[in-house]
């Protein structure tokens, strides 16, 4: 193997530039030459590719999003994307590819892998969903900026008496949800994995405010319904309420990667490269005990379950 691939794929998350580099200078170092994929799949079928050097990834270490940039690319589901990527692969003689991205990002490594393409995968995705790997690059990042801005927002809460609830990022996962909640001092925390009740929700914020609290918080993963629809909710069992909305938004996306996210990309992306130099493919990297190790797509998508760290059944003992 003499050139490998690397793009970033679907919505971006901290720690991505940091597993590009790591891809470029690993590499480089065991003989290989890099070509950057631009746009993530649309890029691949159109071509958009181009060779990267440790000099081109310098100073990205630092920085959010993605240099190589991503997009939506449904069409890339299809056996005739499928081959158009691996034509364009070829073309440039790119004999393996590093897929960083979530879960559609990963059916589309699989897919060129069923193809007979060398391809390994790095879990990025802020939401922390990918079954078989502890913890995805970037949700460390997120988590800290959300509980940023949960302790904002309770402070505003505070000088109004008012009772907001908060919805975060996470896609069918709480884990954003239960984490920043968790560490915000939520007075609950409403994810898709389990049951909620709204009316112990309402008595439980009752109960808050009839002990002397002036605010209340209610961190909702955005797999369970909208703020606004969970405010009405609310509403139609108590309208006595204060109570507003709040959508964090793409805010939980961006920034700069935190320590965790740049050595967990570094870690990564090296991995993978030594992955594909080594004749792998088909299969992803992954955070297992704060070691790094792989599974299979097939496994990710068919055998394994996503169990955040932090279990369900301990929320009730945390919040009170």
């Amino acid at each position: 193997m003499k050139r490998i691939g690397v793009m970033t794929s679907g919505g971006d998350a901290p720690g991505m530039n940091a597993a590009v580099r790591a891809v470029v200078r690993r590499g480089e170092s065991l003989g290989l030459e890099v070509y950057g994929i631009r746009n993530g799949y649309k890029g691949l079928v159109d071509g958009d590719i181009q060779r990267i050097t440790s000099g081109d990834v310098g100073g990205i270490l630092n920085r959010g999003g993605t240099m190589l940039y991503s997009a939506r690319y449904p069409e890339f589901s299809k056996p005739e994307g499928q081959l158009k990527g691996i034509e364009q692969l070829k073309k440039f003689g790119i004999e393996g590819v590093v897929v960083i991205g979530g879960d559609g990002s990963f059916r589309g490594a699989q897919a060129l892998a069923n193809h007979g393409f060398p391809t390994v995968g790095i879990p990025g995705t802020i939401d922390n969903d990918i079954a078989g790997t502890d913890y995805t690059l970037g949700f460390d990042t997120t988590v800290n900026t959300v509980v940023e801005a949960l302790d904002r927002v309770r402070d505003t809460a505070g000088s109004h008496g008012r009772v907001l609830v908060v919805e975060v990022m996470g896609r069918g996962a709480g884990d954003i949800a239960l984490w920043s909640g968790l560490s915000s001092g939520a007075e609950a925390i409403v994810v898709p994995e389990i049951e909620y009740n709204i009316e112990d929700i309402v008595n439980t914020i009752k109960e808050g405010f009839t002990h002397g609290k002036n605010q209340g918080l209610v961190v909702l993963a955005e797999g369970v319904m909208s703020a606004p629809e969970f405010v009405k909710e609310m509403e139609a069992i108590d309208d006595s309420f204060n109570i507003r909305d709040v959508v964090l938004g793409h805010i939980q996306r961006g920034g700069q990667p935190n320590v965790r996210d740049r050595v967990l990309g570094s870690r990564f992306g090296a991995k993978a490269v030594e992955l594909l130099h080594e004749g792998a493919s088909g299969i992803c990297v992954a955070l297992i005990d704060e070691e790094i190790g792989t599974n299979d797509f097939d496994d990710v998508f068919n055998k394994l379950v996503h169990q955040p760290k932090l279990q369900f059944h301990e929320l009730n003992k945390y919040l009170i």
